[in-house]
């Protein structure tokens, strides 16, 4: 007879974040609060320009300006690029600048006012240079190279085949194609890039600031110093928010820079202006497909190719693409695809991470086109989602079987089954009202992909005399808003059975905390996760074995993904999946084109919810965030130039625009999380914009294709259709 597990004591609770009060009460450090009356201040040079030659820079000026104790230049640096993949971004401009945000001098001053006064007396001469500012046009054969030592606008591509999309598109019963085109995304965080930096006792560079991988930021800024990594020390303060704009490296470099060739304590705090360029933004991509389909309701064939704005260094764009192009056929099984992906430099504002990582993108063309196949078969669209889903030992487009714990179909249904439940139109609206529902469904892969290393360390110490009394986990895992903090203690709790104040969290030092890999790719929970646990039962053993204190680090290495064969396409792009569908309930306005959501149901196989109310949380926070995507948010760009620099030109979400929000957490567990606990944290990004579009084409009977899809763009579509 097979044992009964116990029931969890800690796995499953609300238990409180340890960072709550101290954020509610205005006591937690952020980065900003770190600056102390001693320290001298940073300011930019920024270029303001989207691509023109350096032709002479002069910092006399500044130089003499009151206050001033440095201006850095390129000269400065000694190993001057920077990036996440390909090290293509100067740290400081020495001959061409290729976007409005790049940097080209540093000036440092004992005020903030002083630095800010001066950087505006560095004289730089500038010779115009070409503009590429469409992807298109910088792919073509003339197109200027914006890098010349990389041979190619190109930064990456993806290409993916199975079977033969072309002969089953020409033998389909029904065939349809689409453009689908989404926008620029700022990450709009609550607290703007900020933090300070100084050498210690120990001729080790230290800098505390705010990010998403403690041990990345050190791996940079330790080859621009051209220094051992061991001597540069990273730290995070509170961290105010980040949905991927802080995976890029932004002023953490530059205090780094100063304090180092000056030696004293620096500090740097950027306006809400300077973040709005001096960080990448999510990738506007164009995607061009075509299904086709059997009377019977089989999807049998997709062709599908996006363009993606890479703007104007690499950043993520290589993986970014590859997600777009994976999931070009959404969550749907379909025997015979063709998807192709790039990424393309231009004078643009770079573009890089956001939450979801080229899946909403992806999802906007794929959901809206199964409904539109729905309509043209005549078969209702969630019957043919459901023939057509994803299920255990399905195959995904790289001809391999799917990773274990595919839960789509379970999640569409108790969608399905909510919004029949909770659904209905308001009565008596006016004759300019419409009512429309909406339901689409998502899938996100889980940690890093296609072949990149994947792995998370942690350490568990246990301390007591002749019983555990505490217990300290160190885990270099950055907390960003999303609770992972207390997540982590309460799968420690619940390995070592001892109450979640006698766990005590390390987390925030390269210097004392083991690589955890980043805050991103919804990962945390999962490998982290992983990691602790491991950790924790392997500390408890040694206990047990009168080894005390006790000690065990472990690194936790879930299955290993492959690069995708250059011929065939095959491979094991991802070790892991999450899934979603979400219902959405919503008024389109006829006269104004105005579109106000009334009601969300987010459904999410979580595999073990660890704390409900995070999870929940986290839910609404991804709702919002992705109502502002499918509606508002439109950061615009025209020829290299930004058009809305200031908040007030770019619609967030307020208060009086929230929906009605109804999380549902379903448990699936996975094979590989803790407890089965698997992440979800960019799903509800995922399926949210199609999910409105197809509620609007409920409602009127329109398609849109462009995201946001704003008042305007509603009134073309309804203006379209009646000509």
């Amino acid at each position: 007879m097979s044992e009964v597990a116990p029931p969890l004591r800690v796995i499953g609770t609300p238990a409180q974040r340890m960072d709550a009060l101290g954020k509610v009460t205005g006591s937690s450090a952020y980065p900003g609060d770190l600056v102390r009356p001693e320290m001298l201040h940073l300011a930019v040079v920024f270029a303001h320009r989207p691509h023109a030659r350096i032709a002479a820079l002069d910092t006399r000026a500044a130089l003499a300006a009151p206050g001033v104790v440095a201006v850095l230049t390129a000269a400065d640096v000694p190993f001057n690029g920077f990036g996440l993949i390909v090290a293509d971004q100067p740290v400081l401009g020495h001959d061409v600048v290729r976007f409005v945000g790049d940097r080209v001098a540093l000036v440092v001053a004992h005020t903030a006012a002083e630095a800010h006064a001066a950087a505006a007396l560095v004289h730089v001469e500038y010779a115009p240079l070409p503009v590429l500012a469409d992807p298109q046009a910088a792919l073509a054969p003339d197109a200027p190279l914006l890098h010349p030592a990389h041979g190619s606008n190109i930064i990456g591509d993806f290409a993916v085949r199975r079977g033969d999309a072309a002969a089953a598109l020409a033998t389909a019963d029904v065939v349809i194609t689409g453009t689908f085109r989404t926008a620029w995304q700022e990450h709009a965080f609550l607290q703007p890039e900020a933090g300070i930096a100084y050498v210690d006792d120990e001729e080790r560079i230290v800098i505390e600031t705010a990010g998403q991988w403690l041990h990345e930021d050190r791996r940079q800024i330790a080859a621009m110093l051209q220094l051992p990594e061991e001597q540069v020390i990273v730290r995070y303060a509170t961290i105010g928010g980040a949905f991927g704009g802080r995976e890029d490296l932004s002023l953490q470099h530059l205090l780094a820079l100063a304090a180092w060739k000056l030696r004293q304590p620096v500090a740097l705090v950027w306006s809400r202006e300077e973040s709005f360029i001096g960080h990448p933004k999510r990738h506007p991509v164009t995607i061009t497909c075509t299904w086709g389909a059997t009377h019977a309701g089989k999807i049998v064939a997709i062709e599908a190719h996006a363009i993606a704005d890479g703007g104007a260094y690499a950043s993520t764009s290589a993986e970014v693409v590859k997600v777009v192009g994976l999931f070009a056929s959404g969550c749907y099984d379909v025997p015979n695809i063709t998807s192709t992906a790039v990424a393309v430099y231009t004078n643009n504002i770079p573009s890089g991470a956001f939450r979801g990582f080229g899946a909403p993108q992806a999802h906007f063309a794929a959901e809206i086109m199964l409904n539109r196949l729905a309509e043209a078969l005549g078969i209702d669209a969630l019957e043919l989602r459901r023939r057509n889903i994803y299920r255990e030992g399905g195959i995904e487009p790289t001809n391999v079987v799917l990773p274990a714990g595919v839960s789509a179909l379970p999640v569409l249904e108790r969608c399905i089954a909510e919004a029949h439940a909770r659904f209905a139109p308001p009565p008596d609206l006016p004759a300019h009202l419409r009512y429309g529902v909406g339901i689409a469904c998502g899938i996100k892969n889980l940690g890093y992909s296609f072949g990149y290393p994947e792995q998370a360390t942690a350490t568990v110490e246990l301390l007591g005399d002749t019983q555990i009394e505490r217990a300290v986990v160190r885990l270099g895992a950055a907390e960003v808003g999303q609770g992972n903090h207390i997540a982590m203690r309460q799968i420690a709790a619940e390995v070592l059975g001892l109450p979640l104040e006698c766990i005590f969290m390390i987390c925030d030092d390269t210097n004392v905390a083991p690589n955890a890999g980043s805050a991103s790719a919804s990962r945390l929970t999962l490998v982290a996760g992983r990691a602790v646990q491991d950790a924790a039962h392997a500390a408890l053993r040694r206990w047990h074995n009168e080894d005390r204190p006790a000690h065990a680090t472990v690194q936790y290495r879930p299955p290993a993904t492959t690069p995708l064969d250059p011929i065939t396409t095959q491979g094991k792009p991802n070790y892991a999946y999450g899934y979603a569908a979400q219902a959405v309930a919503l008024l389109v306005n006829t006269l104004t084109g105005e579109v106000q959501v009334q009601q969300v149901i987010s459904v999410h196989d979580v595999g073990k919810v660890i704390n409900p109310q995070q999870a929940s949380g986290q839910i609404e926070g991804g709702v919002v965030q992705a109502l502002g995507y499918a509606l508002m948010e439109e950061f615009q760009m025209y020829n290299g130039y930004v058009r809305t620099p200031h908040l007030s030109s770019y619609l967030l979400p307020t208060s009086m625009d929230i929906p009605e929000i109804i999380p549902i957490l379903l448990e699936y567990p996975d094979p590989l999380g803790p407890f089965g606990a698997r992440g979800f944290a960019e799903l509800p990004m995922v399926p949210f914009a199609p999910a409105v579009a197809i509620a609007i084409h409920a409602a009127l009977g329109v398609w849109l294709s462009q995201q946001p899809m704003t008042p305007a763009r509603v009134i073309h579509a309804l203006q379209e259709v009646q000509s």
